[in-house]
């Protein structure tokens, strides 16, 4: 009995353990997509992982990005840029980020995320 019991405690630790250091630190689930697709078919708050440059800055939190399919305004907030190594038009980024809809405006995007990528 004491066995048992013993075997049920050490089962309950490693099993709580090891699920505790296991962290995904992968990709987003959210659809890779273009710049084009989401023009020719934006969808409201939908996510998105884009990959291309910045070409310009429009505004304080407004950026043209292009994956070279198109061209989007993206709202980036400065604190996404906090620890990244400078980026220019040249610079390769990934873009996490919500498509934003409107009436009076073309679509944007919403980041909350970016990454410069090699």
């Amino acid at each position: 009995m004491k066995n048992h019991l013993l075997l049920t405690v050490f089962s309950a630790a490693f099993i709580f353990t090891s699920s505790a250091q296991a962290q995904y630190t992968g990709p987003s689930a959210a659809p890779a997509a273009s710049v084009e697709a989401i023009l020719k078919n934006p969808v409201d708050d939908q996510e998105v992982l884009l990959k291309g440059h910045l070409l310009r800055q429009i505004g304080p939190k407004k950026y043209i990005f292009s994956d070279g399919t198109a061209e989007i305004v993206a709202e980036i907030k400065p604190k996404r840029f906090e620890g990244l190594p400078k980026i220019d038009e040249k610079t390769n980024v990934e873009l996490l980020g919500e498509v934003d809809t409107s009436l009076y405006r073309a679509p944007e995007l919403e980041v909350d995320s970016l990454r410069v990528i090699q």
